[in-house]
């Protein structure tokens, strides 16, 4: 691993120094860099080879930055009564901030993380430790491999946020993964992904067209650029085989500090434009973001 400033370990670094410089490691995905925060004392961006993948703050991890993020913690929010436990999987780590969110708002919840990337996990746990009370298990296997070891209706909510240099990979795209992630939850769970594109929004499109073969309820959240095709950016999609408090999500959504939009039911239908279910056999990678994307 390579580190810029002292080389002294994480607990002996003193906090006004620590919070001074960024933290590197040479991981399987390319260099991850753990930014600190200037306005957040405790509080870090993890960047993977250039693009920023998420934000923790140590002393607040109820506390989400990123736009995307902050509406999955809405679909969270929203999953059950405020302060139940959950069972919950997270495909994709990165700095483990949605599975801390969990832990921070739901105590006693138990949470499954896979994240392939072992060195990002070890580096992220070395810099950025979790809760010790935490009932957080973390597995270095692929995302895909990860899920079929869940057992059948064990989790309440599966999050997908998995990139693989910037592009979710092409088996996590699939009826056939979809189906993997039915099977594990319980009735009336749900499935909440991180999805990317750009115009025309060939890959949006075909992430609700193939969620809606096998979910009944669905809802997509997004900024309001992305919808109309202008800007490469995230979306958030949600899928249930119960009805979605769309009104709620839709309220919080609108309230974010950048505001997005969700849609649901025959707009949303009206969205995919008749596009194509993806299986194992037509599946592709989400496309590459523009040089430009993360300026």
């Amino acid at each position: 691993m390579a580190r810029r400033g002292t080389a002294r370990g994480a607990g002996g670094r003193d906090r006004s120094e620590r919070r001074q410089e960024a933290l590197t490691a040479t991981v399987d995905g390319g260099v991850a860099e753990l930014v600190p925060d200037r306005d957040r004392p405790r509080a870090w961006t993890l960047v993977l080879d250039g693009a920023p993948q998420s934000h923790v703050d140590l002393d607040d991890p109820a506390y989400l930055s990123f736009e995307y993020q902050r509406r999955l913690g809405h679909v969270i929010d929203l999953a059950a009564p405020p302060g139940r436990p959950l069972q919950a999987v997270h495909l994709g780590g990165g700095a483990l901030t949605l599975a801390r969110y969990v832990a921070a708002s739901r105590p006693r919840s138990t949470q499954q993380v896979v994240e392939i990337d072992a060195p990002l996990v070890q580096f992220v746990r070395r810099e950025l430790p979790l809760d010790p009370q935490a009932r957080i298990r973390v597995r270095s296997v692929d995302a895909r491999a990860g899920l079929g070891k869940v057992p059948d209706g064990w989790a309440d909510l599966v999050v997908a946020d998995v990139f693989s240099g910037a592009r979710t990979p092409a088996h996590l795209t699939s009826a056939e993964f979809l189906g993997e992630v039915r099977r594990v939850l319980k009735p009336g769970g749900q499935y909440a992904a991180n999805l990317a594109d750009g115009p025309p929004l060939a890959h949006l499109r075909g992430q609700v067209a193939t969620a809606a073969s096998l979910f009944p309820e669905l809802a997509l959240a997004a900024d309001p650029t992305v919808w109309r095709g202008r800007r490469f950016g995230n979306a958030v999609l949600v899928a249930s085989d119960l009805p979605i408090a769309v009104a709620e999500l839709t309220r919080r959504v609108a309230s974010d500090p950048h505001p997005g939009r969700v849609e649901h039911g025959r707009a949303l239908a009206d969205f995919t434009g008749g596009a194509a279910v993806v299986t194992d056999a037509s599946a592709k990678a989400s496309p590459a973001p523009p040089p430009d994307a993360f300026t």
